[in-house]
C-alpha cells in the first residue's frame, strides 16, 4: 500500500478539501494518506485586504516548502490561490472534478443583490468581487471581510453586514448556508480564474506520486482552468487588479468548443473591460492568452498602467 503525506492550510475548508483528496486516493489507488495542516502568511494576516499585503502565493508558499523539503508528498490548494508560475521542481499533478465555480451572495434577511437597499453594507475581502459589486450597485457600502468561511458567515448572521459574497464552492463543501442566498453567475458576475477547482501539486521528480494522482485528474476541468489561468497570466495583473474569468466546454469530446469570458476592472468598478472568445478545446491556453490581448487592447492595459503607477506612488509592496 502506498503511503503519502498531504499538506494543506489549517482552515476547516482546506482540511475538508484535503480529506476529499485523501478519500479519492484511497478509493482509486488504495493509498493510505496522512494530512498535515500548515498556516500560511495569508492565514495569519486577517485585518488587511489581500491585494494590500503584496506578493504572490500568500496561501501556498509554506505548503510548497513542505513539498520541497520532503515533509509532504502532495499539496492540496484551492486553484484560485495558486500562482500561474510554480516554483522550480514542483508540478501540477492533477486537477480533480470541480465544485460550483461561481460566487454567492448571502443575507440573513434579504433575498438577493437587487433587493439590497441603498447604503446596504456588503462584506468581501476580494478586490474582484468588490469591483464587480460596485459596478452593479455603486450605491452599496462595500466593507472588508476577511477570515475563514465559518468566521465570515458568523459575522453575517450576527448582523455585522447586510450581505456577504463568498465562493459557492466553499459553502457547499462545508455544507453551510444562510437564510437567503443568490448565485452570482456570468455574464452578470464572473468568478476568479480557477475558482471551485482544486490543484494537487507535487514534486516533479516523484513519479510514484504523479502516477497515483493521475487517477484523480479531470481533463475537462483542467482545460477550462488552463484557459482561465492563461487569461490571468496574459494580463500579468498581479494581485492589484480585479481580474475574472470563466470557461465553459460545449461537450466532453476532444474537439469540443471551449468558450471563455473574462474581465478586468479598476478597483472602484467605474471601468470594466470585458471580452469573450471561443475555439477548440485543444487550444485552451492559446484562447486564454488571446483573450488577454483582446481585453488589454480594449482598455485593460490602461487600467493596469494606472494601477501600476498608483502602486509606485504608494511606495510599492
Amino acid at each position: 500500500m502506498q503511503k503519502f503525506v498531504i499538506a494543506a492550510r489549517s482552515s476547516r475548508l482546506a482540511l475538508r478539501q484535503a480529506e476529499y483528496v485523501r478519500d479519492l486516493l484511497a478509493r482509486a489507488r488504495g493509498c493510505d494518506c496522512e494530512i498535515i495542516a500548515l498556516k500560511t502568511r495569508g492565514d495569519l494576516i486577517t485585518d488587511v485586504p489581500l491585494h494590500r499585503i503584496g506578493g504572490k502565493g500568500l496561501f501556498v508558499k509554506e505548503i510548497e516548502e513542505a513539498l520541497l523539503d520532503g515533509r509532504a508528498d502532495i499539496a492540496v490548494h484551492s486553484m484560485k490561490d495558486l500562482p500561474v508560475g510554480l516554483p522550480p521542481g514542483l508540478v501540477l499533478g492533477a486537477v480533480p472534478a470541480r465544485e460550483n465555480p461561481f460566487d454567492m451572495l448571502l443575507s440573513a434577511r434579504l433575498p438577493g443583490l437587487d433587493a439590497l437597499p441603498a447604503g446596504a453594507r456588503v462584506g468581501t475581502g476580494s478586490l474582484r468581487r468588490s469591483a464587480q459589486l460596485k459596478a452593479l450597485r455603486p450605491d452599496l457600502e462595500i466593507a472588508l471581510l476577511r477570515g475563514n468561511v465559518d468566521t465570515r458567515l458568523k459575522k453575517l448572521l450576527q448582523g455585522d453586514f447586510d450581505a456577504v459574497v463568498m465562493a459557492a464552492a466553499g459553502l457547499r463543501r462545508l455544507g453551510l448556508e444562510a437564510p437567503f442566498t443568490e448565485l452570482l453567475a456570468p455574464p452578470r458576475f464572473i468568478p476568479a480564474p480557477g475558482q471551485g477547482a482544486l490543484a494537487l501539486e507535487c514534486r516533479e521528480d516523484r513519479e510514484d506520486v504523479r502516477e497515483a494522482l493521475s487517477a484523480l485528474h479531470d481533463a475537462e476541468v483542467a482545460d477550462c482552468v488552463a484557459a482561465e489561468r492563461a487569461f490571468l497570466a496574459g494580463l500579468d495583473a498581479g494581485c492589484r487588479a480585479p481580474v475574472a474569468a470563466a470557461a465553459v466546454l460545449g461537450g466532453d469530446r476532444p474537439d469540443a468548443v471551449l468558450s471563455l469570458e473574462g474581465l478586468i476592472a479598476d478597483p472602484e468598478g467605474r471601468r470594466v473591460v470585458r471580452g469573450e472568445i471561443s475555439g477548440p478545446r485543444r487550444e485552451a491556453r492559446g484562447l486564454g492568452a488571446d483573450l488577454a490581448v483582446q481585453v488589454a487592447s480594449a482598455g485593460g492595459a490602461d487600467i493596469l498602467r494606472e494601477l501600476f503607477n498608483a502602486v509606485q506612488e504608494e511606495g510599492g509592496l
